[in-house]
């Protein structure tokens, strides 16, 4: 048997008590010292022996703690009392683990003693009733929010979204409360509305999914970033065409209504440069590196300085091999232009496939469409298989409803791509993968629409990053 000692005296050690003696252990025995002594209906004789005395006098506490106790709680209102009492333990037993109810803000240095702050307590536990502020386990763990319980909000884009087909990297959903019942997680579970999903995995990735979880449409380029990069390379760009792909820049960025930049390098035509540098006027930054720069060690840097969320670029930059490489280790979301009038642009096309990457960016599709006014059509090829596509299309469906938005699910049983290419004008919006980044003569013959991409590289197309 295990002996712990309570040293008590107040509210908060009789409350304490009470709820010790509710908590079943065979193992421990407890010895309570009071200086006034209270009855407790449910201590059990056998596992609670009740002393009152002052613990504050050296004798008297020196009589208890000749039998060998594990640990010793001191629960008291007054402060000097809890001071005296903590000198009489260390008098007589050195080494002996102390847990101090602290109300005070007592320091001390002893590694053997344990100060419990009580207003740090109080504050934490009012801190989980606010609004919009995660619940973190303070006493599981090692208690810095790599345990969080989280609250899935009517619109959250998580809602109606199958587990397995959200990217849980240093992270996982491990459990699901529904009206009040646990319910234990599996890959075709479905999240509902005001689902209470508990949380595992890295604090700050836990902080990230949080801010997820709670998005409502109308955020983007956000979680990804807050700003809009316009990327020109003119050693790769027509300078042709220069002048309408920063129009039509502006244009998403009016839409989004974030920060535009437009970042030249290898700057070789003077009029254009010009001409875009009149654009500060209407409060677009410009960054132009005269210097000759290598893409790919310059761009990351880029994103990351300009904490962009949303990368703007001509169809020749995305068409390079080693830009759309780089474009993907950035991991943010590209708007890849071509040279069609994209202010007329009404309908988003999204091609389903046998995989659900469509499921797993589905926040982040309608939450374009809506700020960009586009109609969503689904495009199912219905010679392929149909299993997952119909999981996507529940999915789509049930989000449709949430947003207030109306979606096109087209049956074909041609390739959708030839479909495609017969409109006047659209925007393609795709999962961008790691298949993207291959060269396109290894695609020429795949039948992954993904793969294919490029059959529709006339056509404005928008990548969005699988991974949260």
């Amino acid at each position: 048997m295990k002996k712990i000692l309570i040293i008590s005296d107040g509210a908060v050690g009789e409350h304490f008590i009470e709820r010790v003696t509710e908590t079943y252990s065979s193992e421990n025995i407890y010895y309570i010292v009071q200086l006034k002594a209270k009855e407790f209906e449910n201590a059990n004789p056998a596992r609670f022996k009740f002393y009152e005395f002052d613990p504050t006098s050296l004798y008297k506490l020196a009589n208890l703690l000749k039998m060998e106790f594990i640990q010793v709680i001191v629960a008291m209102d007054n402060q000097i009392d809890v001071e005296n009492t903590l000198k009489n333990i260390r008098t007589i037993k050195k080494q002996l683990r102390v847990i101090v109810l602290n109300q005070w803000d007592l320091q001390n240095e002893d590694a053997n003693v344990v100060l419990v702050n009580s207003n740090e307590i109080l504050a934490s536990r009012l801190l989980d009733y606010l609004p919009n502020v995660p619940v973190i386990a303070q006493n599981v763990g090692v208690g810095e929010g790599e345990i969080m319980e989280v609250l899935v909000p009517f619109g959250s884009s998580f809602v109606y979204r199958h587990i397995g087909v959200i990217e849980q990297k240093n992270w996982r959903i491990v459990a699901i409360y529904r009206n009040r019942k646990l319910l234990l997680p599996s890959r075709r579970r479905m999240i509902q509305p005001n689902d209470l999903l508990l949380l595992v995995g890295e604090p700050l990735v836990l902080k990230s999914v949080y801010r997820a979880i709670k998005r409502e449409l109308g955020q983007f380029p956000e979680p990804f970033g807050t700003n809009i990069l316009l990327y020109i390379d003119m050693n790769i760009v027509n300078h042709k065409t220069i002048k309408e792909l920063v129009h039509r820049a502006i244009y998403a960025h009016t839409k989004f209504k974030h920060d535009l930049v437009i970042r030249i390098v290898n700057p070789s035509n003077i009029e254009i440069l010009e001409y875009i540098k009149e654009l500060r006027d209407i409060d677009v930054v410009v960054d132009i590196d005269y210097e000759s720069v290598n893409l790919r060690e310059t761009f990351l840097n880029d994103v990351k300085n300009y904490h962009a969320g949303l990368v703007i670029v001509s169809k020749e930059m995305f068409g390079d091999y080693y830009v759309r490489q780089t474009l993907y280790e950035a991991h943010v979301p590209v708007l890849k232009l071509s040279n069609r009038n994209f202010e007329s642009v009404k309908d988003a096309a999204l091609i389903l496939s046998e995989n659900r990457d469509l499921e797993k960016i589905s926040a982040t599709i309608f939450d374009i469409s809506e700020q960009m006014n586009f109609n969503l059509e689904l495009y199912n090829y219905m010679n392929e298989h149909q299993e997952a596509k119909e999981q996507v299309i529940e999915h789509y469906y049930n989000l449709s409803t949430i947003f207030s938005k109306s979606i096109k699910v087209l049956k074909e049983s041609e390739n959708p791509i030839r479909i495609l290419k017969q409109k006047e004008n659209f925007v393609q919006i795709l999962p961008f993968t790691s298949k993207l980044t291959t060269r396109r003569l290894y695609a020429l013959f795949s039948t992954d629409s993904e793969k294919l991409y490029f059959k529709l590289d006339n056509y404005h197309q928008i990548f969005i990053p699988v991974q949260l």
